[in-house]
């Protein structure tokens, strides 16, 4: 008896570790978007780091021998588009603002799966979930308002990705249940290697006239993929299978509940690594704000019988 338990704690020690350097990991290489956003664009980074993790999941498949084809392609698909929607908004919110506010809003998703529940299912919530929404939201305000509690249009902009977010979760759970990881990857990877390729269509269509450093980020066209822009293309595209690996491991290891909290751990690792890679720190109404929404997701997942999906499925960085 006293050995199975000594195992299960150091497997949901294990879990721990895998999650929160997989978190550790994504918090770092996040940051380095908005040196993307100085010489290129979203639409061209989203369809080559896209393709790039296309050749590594083909790798993955070829070693390993697990098929990347889904069992229901429509279904798959349909949540594809969702999900990789939101994180189109997601990188778009990189390149013109602080980290702490953008994956402040991705993080706001639980509070919207519990909103569209209620709204679309009808289903019902305690308390201690409408506290949850509560405190999330308000933080949210505090975080993306850059501490002053005022919200722009373009700050707006994380909150959205955090609801398309919730909605890809959401499919994962309705429409994709039995799929596995390597399918639901693939899915999404082609889904944001399709994104980018029309974004970059359209632009260069609009031929919009290039303002210069990060102001031109969403609507710039094709550059030649070359210095640092080629390398950070290489690490999202590599990068993002590493983090992912360890995050597949880490709820392999332990119950999904446990694991999903520390999901919450991006939000600091991101804002320390902001600041130590461009000296950028949050006002402390940002610090509350951003402790209000981890907190808010912490009460979310250990009320909730099924808690958000993790970036296991929904993202390929």
């Amino acid at each position: 008896m006293t050995a199975l338990s000594s195992s299960s704690h150091n497997r949901a020690g294990l879990a721990a570790f895998l999650i929160m350097s997989a978190m550790a990991w994504f918090g770092l290489i996040d940051n380095f978007v908005r040196l993307v956003a100085e010489e290129a664009g979203l639409w061209q980074f989203q369809l080559l780091r896209g393709a790039v993790a296309l050749a590594g999941l083909g790798a993955i498949s070829l070693v390993t021998g697990y098929s990347l084809k889904p069992k229901r392609r429509r279904n798959v698909y349909a949540r594809s588009v969702v999900s990789s929607g939101a994180l189109v908004l997601y990188f778009a919110c990189l390149g013109i603002m602080p980290i702490a506010q953008a994956v402040a809003g991705l993080f706001t998703s639980p509070i919207w799966v519990i909103l569209i529940s209620v709204v679309f299912f009808g289903e019902k919530v305690g308390p201690r979930r409408i506290f949850a929404v509560v405190i999330g939201f308000t933080g949210a305000v505090l975080a993306l308002g850059g501490g002053a509690g005022e919200l722009s249009l373009v700050s707006l902009l994380p909150i959205l990705a955090g609801a398309a977010y919730a909605m890809g979760n959401m499919a994962t759970r309705r429409w994709c249940e039995g799929e596995t990881t390597l399918s639901l990857l693939t899915g999404y990877t082609v889904m944001i290697t399709i994104w980018g390729a029309v974004g970059l269509v359209i632009v260069t269509w609009m031929a919009v006239p290039d303002v210069g450093g990060s102001a031109g980020y969403v609507t710039r066209g094709w550059v030649a993929p070359v210095g640092v822009f080629l390398g950070l293309i290489v690490l999202h595209g590599f990068g993002s299978l590493l983090g992912v690996g360890l995050t597949i491991r880490a709820y392999q290891a332990a119950d999904a509940t446990f694991v999903s909290v520390f999901e919450n751990t991006l939000l600091v690792f991101a804002t320390i690594w902001a600041s130590i890679l461009w000296g950028e720190f949050p006002t402390p109404l940002m610090i509350v704000g951003l402790i209000m929404i981890a907190t808010s997701g912490v009460i979310i997942a250990i009320r909730t019988d099924s808690p958000p999906m993790a970036r296991t499925d929904n993202i390929v960085e």
